[in-house]
């Protein structure tokens, strides 16, 4: 055996000092101390949202908060547009149909057959107009949701002047563009329910069964079509208002951001837009409920003017109810479809990036340009 010191006992630690001696500190714990490095930091949220790629949670979250952080442009212009444009879209309805059905009964017996097909094409014609300034309306609506979800990104509150004025100069585009989309839609209806029709008529049992079975699989068709077209076309709107693009351009903008992201997009917006019809009709149930089982208690003996009084101010307000809870389902819907937006653009083109940069240069009192206008370079 040797007195050399660097011999330990067998089970002694490595490093171990001599027995009954204070154990040195082992040499991990002489060295200086080192500053932790930095840590990893959550992408900023100035607004509405936080500045990265956004998942269902978030998308769905931010959703209803839309309505929440700004509801006076918001809440206050798509309920106040959507009352008032339900109401007088009834209203002219019910004027033209009144007003005919008073002409006929007044009417001679040979001209009540013209009045009545006179009257037919107005309350046809009222309705096209009342329907095209639904679409106006719903139109504007999208337009204001994109604004407003875009600039809450950046921790900016605006108001309906600020917002309209964002707008400038696109709202003529994002209405056409509407209405030539329901102009579309009604076209393929008129012309499936002609063909059913011309097939129905030849009278025999072939043309009715091939008039029902053209008219079932058609129907079921437009219906996966019109599905198909309003994902791919979803963001159409808001390369319009947001890029400030022309037509052409903004719809195969809309195109290629949808690539890759068509079943993520319609699983959430067919979700939210199941979500609004539930609420709607949890809503509105009760008032329909009414309508048809609280005349025979209110009015027991039958008097056609209560009758009528109850049934028109049960009705009023019913519309009301179903234009508020329809302004409120709109925004919702819009707003959503404005966050697929976004998130798309943050995957595939660093949008993310660009929105951090600007809440960064305007919180040093930078100018900066809008970082949702398609790049110059």
């Amino acid at each position: 055996m040797t007195d050399s010191p660097s011999w330990q006992a067998p089970g002694e630690p490595v490093g171990a000092g001599p027995v009954g001696a204070a154990p040195s500190q082992p040499t991990w714990q002489q060295q200086p101390p080192v500053a932790p490095a930095a840590g990893w930091a959550p992408p900023p949220k100035p607004g509405l949202f936080p500045l990265r790629p956004l998942d269902f949670g978030t998308i769905f979250g931010t959703t209803f908060r839309v309505l929440r952080r700004n509801p006076r442009p918001i809440f206050g212009v798509g309920v106040g547009l959507t009352t008032l444009v339900t109401f007088i879209t009834g209203a002219i309805v019910t004027v033209v149909a009144l007003l005919g059905v008073d002409r006929i009964t007044r009417a001679a017996p040979e001209d009540a057959e013209a009045i009545a097909i006179g009257t037919g094409a107005l309350i046809v014609v009222s309705a096209l107009l009342t329907a095209a300034l639904s679409v106006v309306v719903s139109a504007i609506l999208q337009g204001v949701v994109a604004i407003e979800v875009a600039s809450a990104s950046l921790g900016e509150r605006l108001t309906f002047r600020q917002i309209w004025a964002r707008g400038r100069g696109r709202w003529g585009a994002l209405i056409g563009w509407s209405l030539l989309l329901s102009a579309a839609l009604t076209a393929a209806i008129v012309i499936l329910i002609a063909i059913v029709v011309v097939m129905v008529a030849i009278g025999d049992t072939a043309g009715l069964v091939a008039g029902v079975a053209v008219g079932i699989l058609g129907g079921l068709g437009m219906a996966v079509l019109a599905a198909w077209l309003w994902i791919k076309l979803i963001f159409v709107s808001h390369a319009i208002v947001l890029e400030r693009l022309a037509l052409r351009v903004a719809i195969s903008r809309a195109w290629a951001l949808v690539k890759g992201r068509f079943w993520r997009s319609f699983g959430i917006l067919l979700l939210m837009t199941v979500v609004v019809q539930t609420a709607a009709s949890i809503v509105t149930a009760p008032f329909s409920l009414a309508a048809g089982l609280a005349g025979a208690l209110v009015n027991p003996t039958g008097d056609v003017a209560t009758d009528t009084t109850f049934l028109i101010g049960l009705n009023l307000v019913a519309i009301a109810l179903g234009a508020v809870v329809g302004a409120i389902g709109a925004v919702l819907l819009a707003a959503a479809a404005t966050l697929l937006y976004v998130d798309s653009r943050m995957r595939d083109e660093g949008l993310d990036i660009d929105l951090q940069r600007t809440v960064e240069a305007r919180a040093l009192g930078t100018p900066t340009p809008d970082p949702y206008l398609p790049s110059t370079s």
